[in-house]
């Protein structure tokens, strides 16, 4: 296991060694490293320059380093989407080889709060659906859906939200169709609600999705919060020169 050498500095190659150990399964998902000075031993190398490889590999978020516990391999994302495109949560599951489903949990309607009536731009009459739903790959939870929408927008009333996406029921009236989404991601630790229902202890963070769906008019007919699991998701973004 010694780290040969060459012209590179010692803890670059630390670093590639590290990263071909856990590609070829000598350290596997979750699995707890040796301790700094066994591993150290082990390599070849000082505790000094493990440390640094150690901090490269946990920038790149390879590995997760748990003080006073110790540093594990950080599980791959089995899900991976780009966000420049409206593409659903089903699509990602089942290209990621999984069965999707879907577990509605809730479909209330009432007077929109005062936020979300300046988000929709409506009147205080109006009334809102939410929607709260869990999307599970081969039946393990993995996202937890928020969803507001106006009730004037269900055409079909909420009972079609048990067999169809919330996208087909507000656009099967022909009226409305949605065309582009702003969207936020922000990084969350540790939510009492979403963490409990896709069963995350305080070790595995969220990442929150946040969009605004808008119509062909700019009309904003759909408010989102997904909640998705962190170790099972990841998004990106190309970027283009102009």
């Amino acid at each position: 296991m010694l780290v040969k050498t060459d012209q590179r500095h010692l803890y670059v190659q630390v670093i590639e060694r590290l990263k071909e150990d856990i590609a070829s399964g000598v350290f596997r998902e979750n699995e707890k490293f040796p301790s700094e000075f066994e591993l150290a031993r082990n390599l070849g190398v000082s505790r000094a320059t493990l440390r640094e490889a150690l901090r490269v590999l946990e920038e790149e978020k390879i590995i997760i380093r748990k003080h006073g516990v110790g540093t594990f391999v950080n599980p791959r994302p089995i899900f991976s989407s780009g966000i420049e495109q409206l593409s659903s949560i089903s699509s990602m599951i089942r290209d990621a080889g999984m069965k999707p489903g879907t577990i509605l949990l809730e479909v209330q309607e009432s007077i929109p709060a005062e936020e979300l009536i300046r988000k929709f731009d409506c009147e205080k009459e109006d009334k809102l659906v939410t929607i709260r739903r869990v999307r599970t790959a081969d039946d393990d939870p993995v996202v937890y859906c928020v969803d507001h929408v106006l009730s004037k927008n269900l055409e079909l009333g909420t009972e079609v939200l048990q067999n169809e996406s919330i996208f087909d029921s507000i656009e099967k009236s022909g009226r409305i169709r949605i065309v582009q989404a702003i969207a936020n991601i922000e990084p969350i630790g540790y939510d009492d609600e979403a963490s409990n229902i896709l069963r995350c202890g305080v070790d595995i963070p969220l990442l929150a999705l946040i969009q605004y769906h808008y119509s062909e008019e700019g009309e904003m007919v759909l408010y989102s919060k997904n909640y998705f699991r962190a170790d099972k998701f990841s998004f990106h973004v190309v970027r283009k020169r102009v």
